[in-house]
């Protein structure tokens, strides 16, 4: 049985809780990569995602979606045939769209037992962030895992509490404006290296083990979350 370790952890209870769950992931990158495989390995059996990107050779350092063969294909469909690889039965619902505040309607949030947003656009983030807690759907964020290389120093908490995340602070800023004043998210307490430039393109520098660690992090607080034992 695929899940027969996990009966013997959790219970067999406790996974129908996972079979039966549907959550929204917003990005499928990075971190979104690793969130998708910690809840398709744990046995949640329907996941909407959402990205408009494609795999491409910079992705190859850290998204666990990404190899040589799938470079410029949509990443919503490769991460749904890894899922589909993984776990017989499982239901990846493919979204290939960018999310902003103009086509937010387009999507009901409220169908949702748990919302997650692993993108980066600070506009995207708040809508979803806003819609969700609106809809009264747990949500949970990553903050920013670029320019941070100790796997050690991620954690979860309060976006309010939060140290050394550039991502985080305007955060909490926009946040305070919509009157939003509490938001679960995993983040690096780590102070981030400087940005680096290749000729005149700025890009912020990464490896794969913060972005994989925060994936699983978000992965693991969702699963416990869905199953009652929260902290």
């Amino acid at each position: 049985m695929a899940f027969s370790r996990t009966v013997a952890l959790i219970g067999e209870e406790k996974l129908n809780k996972l079979q039966n769950a549907r959550v929204a992931l917003f990005g499928v990158g990075g971190v979104g990569g690793f969130v998708l495989e910690g809840l398709v390995r744990s046995g949640v059996k329907e996941i909407d995602i959402f990205d408009s990107d494609v795999v491409n050779k910079s992705n190859l350092n850290r998204q666990i979606i990404a190899n040589l063969d799938n470079l410029g294909k949509d990443k919503v469909q490769e991460a749904k045939k890894r899922a589909e690889s993984i776990s017989d039965g499982v239901k990846i619902n493919c979204h290939k769209i960018f999310y902003l505040p103009e086509n937010a309607d387009q999507f009901d949030l409220s169908i949702y037992d748990y919302v997650i947003d692993a993108i980066d656009t600070v506009s995207a983030k708040l809508e979803i962030i806003k819609r969700a807690k609106k809809a009264g759907v747990r949500v949970i964020s990553s903050m920013g895992t670029g320019g941070k290389l100790d796997a050690t120093a991620v954690k979860i908490t309060d976006v309010f509490k939060t140290e050394n995340c550039p991502l985080a602070r305007v955060m909490r800023r926009e946040l305070k404006k919509l009157n939003i004043l509490s938001l679960t998210c995993v983040y690096s307490t780590e102070k981030p290296k400087t940005e680096k430039k290749d000729g005149a393109e700025k890009f912020i520098p990464s490896m794969i083990f913060v972005p994989a660690v925060c994936g699983l992090t978000i992965a693991n607080k969702v699963v416990l979350d869905l199953i009652g034992e929260e902290e």
